[in-house]
């Protein structure tokens, strides 16, 4: 019991417990008569991804059996099939009974005598062998191949994919996006996968197209191969173009890592130029870009030039200005410093500005204080209820990329403030749709500007008006964007765009050495007092092999100090590995979690969620008003008998907002006593504890330790070796992101010219020698000259993981 072999059972399903007509997902009880286990119970319970199955029907599975803590043997199921008939007769028998109607015995006798006891098999794969069948009329024909293809068809293509090596979850949503087309589709060309199936990527398709002969330098083998290098420079290094140079070689390697042929690079080039050609890339000069990063920079970059090129309709002399901030000031009991009225006035008075600044620099103050000024000056309520009577749109906009971010704006200004994906209408599972949504508004403020990428910013900056005045707010020292570009920074290094940078440090004054800690990390500072005990920090020093021990400890001593779990947040930056994500949420769960003889619980994959655990929202749901990044609580498990429709479901409370998850939803949330460092972002704990050892030295760098530790708020206590803290502070984030944002603010068309050939007068004609190579290159990318670029210029030190190993 529980072994690894795979082994079958042959039964007929007795009752369906549960079927999810989405991913198939499903449970039954069934009757066995025949495997080659050694189970000798006459039933069991069968679950896996599979259709819903015919009563009486014959199954065979093949899969394992497991032993379940609560239900007990259950069998897993790895492929399935149904058991056609063997003998003629029994074959008569099935095309003759109740599921084919109008064919008779003497029809269906008929028909095996003619084809065969794979008679099945024939009439799926070339419906024209019943013209061989005498007497049969096209209806009766019809008839028959309709009926297989309903009953057999998604069985057949399961079964074929499983064949092909795909698991069954896989194979599911291969059936579920090209339906009764699946085969035929990928038998044309299986590399369509990589683009159309999440989970499925060049290695995969690679072997598929291996076994039905598209194989060494097959056109689509090889666009195949340079669509997954761009994308997965997209996906784990935020890249918005590689250059020319650097795909060349990494597709070649790529293509002759599984199959040992050369491949000539004038093949990649002529490959490069046709998916240039089909839109599928982006070609501009030497670089190549996926097409909606490109077209989202040149409208971002467009958009914000139109707006900066705004007079707006009024201009306020500094005396009303400082009369209306003084009135502030005494309304909200503050009093700003003078780089924070400095920056008030400049955003007063710029169509579009930059606030940036570390933290307890004041930035939040300065948004309370200029939204305030801004309605002063202009007249308006800042109540929208009153907007809502009218029927009118309130006219400031407040918006970030976490619901956690929007929420602590809304908190500080006291205004409503939402998710950019919730104002844009997203759903958050959109790829390259865009929006069409008009945004009203007369004034906009983006929080948290470092977390957005180079899509979702021209999405948003499309929906609003040109007259619009809006207000970037954001700290470039924190992590870049999960998603591809750094907007933030190039809208910074552009020095096109207004900037009021705050460095001086309030928070600070009140006692906060964590704020202090953060910008000695900024200014990659070291002392040996760094980890010194504060008021408001510590560092416990502990090898990596004790972190799970400490980091239990130190959560035990803050919950028998009076704090509450959900005050409580650990960080760390890589999910795998002792002192990973996986391990610390499993090992807290345990400690203030535990399963319990009466305690509802839900497993699914290698999670389980009881009521009262703190779980993490990872997909945008805004018809639920609940966001990617958002923490909630469990706190109901309802078993399938419990419920009118007999689906289990799992009740979240965010905050207030209680979402329903049924089994299948359940991959859109995880634990959450531990969370990445990324997805923190946007978000501030009571307290912070956050491990810091060897095994993730790759992932320690000045930024996201400066991210991790800005979270907290109150506490923060740092576990680990010292030395790897003092490396990863002196450890810049090397692989700098590859945009092109910052040339197309200040109007230039990046990738034509280079550093010396600026100074030509037609930048068009501007041309670069190489080394290593006498014949000069120019720029433009066409079938003559892509493939005389050196393929080991800039090079050094890459392999072809450095784009194939996904990013923690």
């Amino acid at each position: 019991m529980g072994g690894q072999e795979e082994i079958f059972l042959l039964g007929r399903p007795v009752v369906t417990i549960f079927h999810n007509p989405d991913n198939l997902f499903t449970i039954v009880k069934l009757k066995v008569s025949k495997t080659n286990s050694g189970y000798e119970e006459k039933e069991i319970i069968v679950k896996g991804n599979f259709p819903q199955l015919t009563p009486d029907e014959e199954y065979k599975f093949t899969g394992r059996l497991v032993n379940h803590p609560t239900y007990g043997a259950q069998f897993d199921v790895h492929t399935f099939a149904k058991e056609m008939p063997a003998t003629e007769t029994g074959l008569v028998h099935y095309l003759s009974g109740d599921l084919f109607p109008g064919i008779g015995m003497k029809t269906a006798d008929s028909i095996v005598k003619v084809l065969g006891t794979d008679a099945i098999k024939k009439i799926l794969d070339d419906r024209s062998v019943l013209d061989k069948v005498p007497r049969l009329s096209d209806e009766r024909k019809e008839t028959i191949v309709t009926v297989l293809e309903e009953n057999m068809g998604l069985e057949r293509t399961i079964i074929q994919l499983n064949e092909w090596g795909f698991g069954p979850q896989i194979a599911m949503r291969i059936y579920q996006t090209y339906r009764e087309d699946a085969l035929r589709l990928l038998t044309e060309n299986p590399y369509r996968l990589i683009e159309a199936i999440e989970g499925v990527g060049f290695q995969t398709a690679d072997e598929l197209g291996k076994k039905l002969g598209l194989t060494g330098d097959h056109p689509s083998r090889i666009e195949a191969a340079v669509l997954h290098t761009m994308n997965q420079s997209v996906q784990s290094e935020g890249h918005v173009y590689l250059e020319g140079e650097y795909v060349l070689p990494e597709v070649k390697r790529l293509l002759e890592m599984s199959q040992p042929i050369d491949i000539p690079f004038s093949s990649i080039s002529e490959s490069i130029i046709k998916l240039v050609e089909e839109s599928k890339l982006a070609g501009e000069g030497r670089r190549l870009y996926i097409p909606s990063l490109y077209f989202s920079e040149i409208g971002f970059a467009t958009k914000i030039n139109r707006i900066l090129e705004n007079e707006l309709d009024e201009q306020f002399p500094v005396s009303e200005i400082r009369k209306a901030i003084g009135e502030v000031e005494e309304r909200l009991e503050v009093n700003y410093a003078e780089t924070q009225v400095a920056g008030i006035e400049t955003a007063l008075h710029s169509p579009a500005m930059i606030l940036t600044g570390g933290p307890g620099t004041g930035k939040t103050t300065v948004i309370r204080g200029f939204v305030e000024v801004y309605a002063e000056l202009h007249g308006l309520s800042l109540d929208p209820a009153e907007y809502a009577k009218k029927h009118e749109k309130f006219p400031i906009v407040l918006a970030a990329p976490t619901g956690r971010a929007a929420k602590r704006m809304s908190e500080s200004t006291g205004l409503p403030a939402m998710t950019i994906h919730r104002l844009l209408g997203f759903t958050g599972q959109e790829k390259e749709e865009e929006t069409e949504r008009e945004i009203e508004a007369r004034l906009v403020i983006i929080d948290e500007m470092s977390m957005v990428d180079t899509w979702l910013g021209h999405q948003l900056l499309k929906a609003l008006p040109n007259d619009v005045q809006i207000l970037f707010v954001g700290d470039q020292d924190q992590l870049p964007s999960v998603g591809p570009g750094q907007m933030l920074k190039d809208m910074l290094d552009s020095k096109k765009i207004p900037v009021t940078e705050l460095t001086e440090i309030y928070r600070q004054s009140a006692g906060s050495t964590i704020i202090e800690m953060a910008h000695m990390i900024k200014r990659s500072e070291w002392t040996d007092t760094i980890i010194d005990k504060t008021s408001d920090r510590s560092f416990v020093k502990a090898g990596g092999d004790r972190i799970l021990e400490v980091v239990q400890q130190v959560v035990k001593n803050a919950i028998s100090k009076g704090h509450h779990i959900k005050d409580i947040q650990v960080l760390a930056p890589m999910y795998r590995g002792p002192a990973g994500i996986d391990s610390l949420n499993t090992m807290i769960q345990e400690m203030v979690n535990p399963p319990g003889p009466k305690r509802k619980e839900v497993t699914f994959g290698d999670a389980t969620y009881r009521i009262g655990d703190k779980v993490l929202q990872l997909v945008n749901q805004p018809e639920s008003n609940v966001f990617n990044g958002d923490m909630g609580e469990v706190i109901a498990i309802f078993k399938a008998k419990e419920t009118v429709d007999k689906k289990e479901l799992l009740v979240v409370s965010y905050d207030g907002i209680e979402v329903n998850y049924e089994r299948s939803d359940l991959n859109q949330i995880t634990l959450a006593y531990c969370c990445s460092i990324h997805k923190s972002q946007g978000s501030e704990f009571p307290i912070v504890i956050m491990p810091i050892v060897r095994s993730q030295r790759k992932m320690l760098k000045r930024n996201l330790l400066y991210t991790g530790i800005t979270r907290a708020k109150n506490f923060l206590i740092l576990c680990g070796e010292p030395a790897e803290f003092k490396a990863g502070i002196a450890r810049a984030d090397e692989l700098a992101r590859q945009t092109t944002l910052k040339e197309r603010l200040n109007g230039n068309v990046p990738g034509t010219v280079e550093s010396d050939a600026l100074e030509s007068n037609n930048p068009a004609e501007a041309q670069v020698t190489e080394t290593g190579n006498d014949k000069p290159i120019v720029y433009e990318l066409t079938t003559e000259t892509v493939s005389a670029i050196n393929p080991l210029i800039g090079m050094e030190g890459i392999t072809p993981f450095t784009y194939l190993e996904a990013s923690d």
